[in-house]
């Protein structure tokens, strides 16, 4: 019986042990290995197809732009040709004759100069020139058409943008969004240029909406994520959905996107001696890093001398730990971090001045290590990688910046000083095309205007530079999407830089919005709240006339009375002298005066005999062996004469 499988597997296609398995199953391949991929070098192949079709549609559009640009000319300029006094400028003058046949020359030298010139081509026309008719003679060169004038301004603009890219800065507006009080000490911006987060010194962190807020920008979230911690450094992560928050405790922490806790890192045993056996940081932080490929890694700095890699998943222990040491092995404190664009390196600069790069996966030993990258003793506050990754900025403690060729770390590339910071946190960054390098400058209170410096990457010379506030300029960030530029100062505000023609979307989505009016419903700050007893048909009845109130007090004893002056001297009715302060006095005064119970003693007594006699507990146990019953002594004319005696006797006695 024939049977077609559902692939059309025929007997000699099917392998294995068994080919009717395979006609049933209706696919080959039993007991054959698996196809491996390897997904790095299939991306790297598709990014070379992608970059080689992009050059080769690029390639064919400029050629196709050019032809079209010289048949327009070559179009005008034949347009224009058929001039009658023009085409016999360049001529000798011709033999005098009659009208009629000067007139019929022209007409043929007209008719013979559609089929072919004579002479070098015309010159293009100059840009507001005047324009040849047949009438009149032109003076000066032809102007060019109106859309050639366009594409040549349009070249020349982006040729003079290339060759000075401070053209290119986008700092033509400015907005300012109002943190609080103290010190703007960290920035974070999400991949897409949608949401701002801000921290400072106020412990607090707020977000910013950019398409959610209106002329008012005002801040959308606010909170205290460190409890009592200044924050040092905020950064979103590659994806966009988390954020890590390194304060001044020893534990990060990572929030998401809305604010809320996603995990924190573990506190390591300060009293182990070896800091790669604890499982956490042990000492306050100093700033943190995602890396910038790998979801859910980052890394952490501290005074416990170490740089430690984490993962969001495993919050209570640490994926590697990095210890910098000096060039006699003693340890040293890192005071920033960062990973190389492709993450595959790790870069810290510490307390003693020197800059130590390890490779990510090896932790012993930095593969680069120049000790006196900075002064000693001085805070390095950060290190940035360009965008090529080849070059690694510094910008010290020493009041300098310097740039370094990592494929040659053996002495600095360009240095500039004069650059004060008075912050251990003062960043810089390269701009997106990566020909400038932007830091801030730090100033005392009242002695000046903090300032955004730019600097020309190839020579780090000081190109540009803008007054930012009567502050210091601690925190700047360019975001290459937005093309929009994000500084923190010390005096609690955050500015972002922007220019309308050159920047997309991020500060130009609300500062165009008018701010939202109140609604009436929004005015009333709190609802009012009626107790029953407010009410009419509870309220107490008032006395319309206090006269006949002040008499019927006057008849009331207790409200009348008039209280009795304090005791002078020694006591008397009753009451007892405040002058004694001996021991005596005290007792006489709250013991042996006291009168309260004026009951029968015996009796008070005896109330209780018949629960001793029912329950002994004191003294009948002691003598329940020896005297079961109890025997007491009996006379009759004691018991008899007291039982005549009057009661005022019996409370003497």
């Amino acid at each position: 019986m024939e049977h077609s499988g559902p692939i059309g597997v025929t007997g000699t296609d099917a392998a294995g042990p068994d080919p009717q398995l395979a006609i049933t199953m209706g696919f080959t391949g039993f007991g054959k290995k698996a196809r491996t991929f390897d997904l790095e070098a299939m991306f790297e192949q598709t990014r070379r197809t992608a970059v080689e079709r992009s050059r080769k549609t690029l390639e064919a559009r400029e050629k196709e732009e050019e032809v079209n640009r010289k048949k327009q000319l070559r179009e005008q300029i034949e347009g224009v040709a058929p001039a009658p006094s023009s085409s016999g400028a360049g001529r000798e003058p011709s033999k005098p004759s009659s009208g009629d046949t000067s007139s019929s020359d022209g007409e043929d030298s007209a008719d013979s100069s559609d089929g072919e010139f004579i002479g070098p081509p015309l010159p293009p026309k100059p840009v507001g020139g005047p324009v040849h008719t047949g009438d009149e003679e032109t003076l000066g060169p032809l102007p060019l058409p109106l859309g050639e004038e366009g594409d040549d301004g349009d070249d020349s603009e982006d040729e003079g943008e290339e060759e000075n890219p401070v053209l290119r800065i986008p700092d033509s507006h400015e907005m300012t969004l109002k943190h609080g009080t103290r010190t703007v000490s960290a920035l974070g911006l999400d991949p897409s240029g949608a949401r701002l987060v801000t921290g400072g010194y106020d412990y607090g962190v707020k977000f910013w909406d950019f398409a959610g807020m209106d002329a008012s920008l005002k801040a959308f979230r606010s909170l205290q994520p460190c409890e009592c911690h200044q924050i040092k450094a905020l950064q979103y992560s590659n994806t966009g959905d988390m954020i890590l928050v390194v304060s001044g405790s020893s534990q990060a922490k990572v929030i998401d996107r809305d604010g809320l806790a996603v995990m924190e890192c573990i506190k390591g045993d300060q009293y182990i001696v070896d800091m790669a056996n604890t499982k956490g940081h042990t000492a306050m932080l100093h700033t943190g890093s995602w890396h910038p490929r790998i979801r859910g890694e980052f890394m952490t700095c501290s005074n416990d001398a170490t740089v430690r890699l984490w993962e969001v998943e495993n919050p209570k222990k640490q994926k590697s730990v990095f210890k910098p040491r000096t060039m006699q092995g003693k340890k040293v404190i890192p005071t920033t971090c960062t990973y190389s664009r492709d993450g595959n390196l790790v870069a810290a600069a510490c307390q003693d001045g020197s800059i130590q790069i390890w490779d990510r996966h090896l932790t012993v030993h930095p593969e680069f290590h120049y000790k006196q990258a900075h002064d000693p003793g001085t805070d390095t506050s950060c290190v940035a990688f360009s965008y090529d990754g080849n070059i690694l900025a510094s910008r010290g403690g020493d009041d300098t910046l310097k740039l370094w060729d990592v494929r040659q770390f053996n002495k600095p590339l360009f240095s500039a000083s004069d650059l004060p910071t008075l912050f251990p946190m003062t960043d810089c960054c390269f701009s997106p095309d990566d020909k400038l390098i932007v830091t801030g400058t730090s100033v005392q209170r009242g002695c000046g205007n903090g300032k955004l410096v730019f600097f020309a990457r190839r020579t780090l010379q000081r190109v540009y530079e803008t007054d930012i506030t009567d502050a210091s300029v601690i925190r700047c960030l360019w975001q290459p999407k937005l093309n929009q530029i994000m500084v923190g100062t010390g005096n609690g505000l955050a500015k972002v830089y922007y220019d309308p023609d050159k920047s997309q979307r991020g500060a130009k989505l609300c500062v165009v919005k008018t701010q939202r009016k109140a609604k009436p419903a929004e005015t009333l700050t709190q609802g009012y709240i009626i107790t029953p007893h407010a009410l009419p048909l509870f309220r107490e009845p008032r006395q319309r006339c206090t006269r006949k109130q002040q008499e019927a007090d006057r008849l009331d004893p207790l409200k009348s009375h008039k209280p009795e002056p304090p005791v002078a001297g020694p006591g008397r009715g009753g009451r007892v002298g405040t002058h004694g302060g001996t021991l005596s006095s005290y007792i006489v005064k709250n013991i042996a005066l006291d009168k309260t119970d004026d009951r029968n003693p015996r009796e008070a007594i005896l109330r209780h005999a018949k629960a001793a006699e029912e329950n002994p507990y004191w003294v009948s146990p002691a003598y329940s062996k020896t005297q079961p019953k109890a025997v007491f002594a009996h006379v009759e004319s004691d018991d008899e004469d007291w039982k005549n005696e009057p009661e005022s006797k019996k409370r003497k006695i």
